[in-house]
C-alpha cells in the first residue's frame, strides 16, 4: 500500500486552517500532519517530521509564501506547494512556478476545488520513472492542468456573472435578487439567474427572509470556504 502523501497546512486563519486540514483528510491518499500559522512555525513543522506537500496561504503575519518558498529552497527543502491566496496577479503566479508552486486555488474555495488540485497532483506524482517520449512529458506535465471552466448555461456570459460574485461576495449578510439587480445595473429577473446558476454550482446558498409584507423574498448568500 503506498504510503499518503503527507500535507502540512500553513494559514493563519484558524477557522480556515481548520477547514483545510478538514478537507485535505477527507482526500484519499493524502492525510494531514500539521498546521502552521506563520511562516516560522512552518520551518519548524518542517524540521520535525517529511511533508511532502505545503498547502500554503501566500499572505502570512510573518512573511509572504513566496518568500517563505524561495528561503525553504535555498535551505534544501523539497516539498511542492499549493498556493492559497486571494490575490488575482499573474505576475505572482509566475513568480510562483519557479519555486516549486504546482497548483494555485483562490479564496474561497469548496471542498471539490481543492479535491481536484490534490488528485491531480497525486497523478503528477505518480508518473515516477522515464518517460519514453514526448507524449509521456506532455501527459505527466498535462494532470497539473485544472480542466477549463464549465460552459456557462445558455444566455449567461462570463463577466456578467464575474460582476454577480463579486456583488455577492462583497456582502456577506446576503441579498437578494432586486438588490443584486441594482449594484450590477441588469433586471431582477436577469440577476436571479446568475444567482441560482451559482447556488446550482455550489458557490451560493439561498434562504426566505421574512418579515417584509407578501410573500418572503429569496435571501443569497456566498458560500465561504
Amino acid at each position: 500500500m503506498t504510503d499518503p502523501i503527507r500535507v502540512l497546512v500553513v494559514e493563519d486563519d484558524p477557522v480556515a486552517a481548520d477547514a483545510h486540514v478538514m478537507y485535505v483528510d477527507r482526500v484519499p491518499g493524502f492525510t494531514a500532519v500539521g498546521q502552521a500559522r506563520t511562516g516560522a512555525e512552518a520551518r519548524r513543522a518542517l524540521d520535525r517530521a517529511p511533508v511532502d506537500l505545503l498547502l500554503l496561504d501566500l499572505h502570512l503575519p510573518d512573511t509572504h509564501g513566496l518568500l517563505l518558498a524561495r528561503s525553504l529552497r535555498a535551505a534544501g527543502y523539497h516539498a511542492d506547494v499549493i498556493a492559497v491566496t486571494s490575490a488575482r496577479d499573474l505576475a505572482v503566479v509566475r513568480e510562483g512556478v519557479a519555486l516549486g508552486v504546482v497548483q494555485y486555488v483562490l479564496k474561497p474555495f469548496t471542498f471539490a476545488t481543492l479535491r481536484d488540485r490534490l488528485v491531480r497532483y497525486a497523478e503528477f506524482r505518480a508518473a515516477a520513472g522515464e518517460a519514453s517520449g514526448q507524449d509521456e512529458v506532455d501527459r505527466a506535465l498535462a494532470a497539473l492542468r485544472a480542466p477549463g471552466p464549465a460552459a456557462l448555461p445558455k444566455g449567461l456570459s462570463a463577466p456578467t456573472l464575474e460582476r454577480v460574485t463579486v456583488t455577492l461576495r462583497d456582502h456577506a449578510e446576503g441579498l437578494t435578487a432586486a438588490k443584486v439587480a441594482e449594484a450590477v445595473g441588469i433586471s431582477r429577473i436577469t440577476a436571479r439567474r446568475y444567482l441560482e446558476h451559482l447556488v446550482e454550482s455550489g458557490r451560493a446558498g439561498r434562504a426566505p427572509q421574512y418579515g417584509t409584507v407578501g410573500r418572503p423574498e429569496l435571501q443569497y448568500r456566498w458560500v465561504r470556504s
